[in-house]
């Protein structure tokens, strides 16, 4: 035919010289790619401050700072729309008021609480970012359960600073309502907007 015909290598012949061709020629793109390998570790380590070549100890402090600013981030996202507090964290709590707090006074042993507690972790998570929601044991904290009057369970307490409107030190927080007895998400929501946000009145609890 008039087709241009390759002249035949070597590492296409059969027998032993053909897999020792095969063999070396991967033994040297192996090798090649190690010494590729070495050679970008070692531009690396020197290029965040490890080696005598190149220091950039900026970068390696916007690196340290970014991966804080990650961790933090993600922190914040991972963390639980509801926190089990003590009395003693709660008393923390109480001192700042640039987030509302919403308080579940709660037992283990009571009906409405459990029936109740999906309800305010759907709350919790729609408010996240807004509104604080903590829950309090009254069994393992009986003295903050009666520094807060609570007398049946579960109460909700709605609590925040004081208003620009209002008279009296800001630095006071200010019980704005208080529910007893099991209620919904979007009960709890309501309350919140009405009294944290200037929302409507709610005209009815469920």
């Amino acid at each position: 035919g008039n087709t241009m015909k390759t002249p035949p290598t070597k590492c296409r012949s059969s027998g032993r010289y053909s897999l020792l061709c095969i063999h070396t020629a991967t033994m040297i793109s192996v090798t090649t790619s190690i010494i590729l390998f070495l050679s970008y570790l070692t531009n690396a380590h020197a290029f965040v401050g490890g080696g005598n070549t190149m220091k950039t100890p900026a970068f390696a402090s916007q690196m340290k700072t970014a991966t804080a600013l990650h961790m933090s981030s993600t922190e914040t996202e991972d963390a639980p729309a509801v926190q089990a507090v003590t009395g003693a964290e709660l008393e923390v709590m109480l001192q700042d008021w640039e987030t509302p707090l919403v308080v579940d006074a709660y037992a283990t042993w009571c009906g409405p609480c459990l029936l109740m507690a999906p309800e305010f972790e759907m709350a919790a998570k729609e408010l996240k970012g807004k509104v604080r929601f903590v829950k309090l044991d009254t069994d393992k904290e009986p003295q903050m359960a009666g520094a807060l009057n609570v007398m049946g369970l579960p109460t909700l307490l709605f609590i925040s600073g004081k208003k620009e409107s209002e008279e009296g030190d800001e630095g006071v927080g200010v019980l704005r309502d208080r529910i007893e007895g099991a209620i919904r998400k979007e009960s709890i929501v309501a309350i919140c907007d009405y009294h944290f946000f200037d929302g409507p009145m709610p005209t009815q609890l469920s």
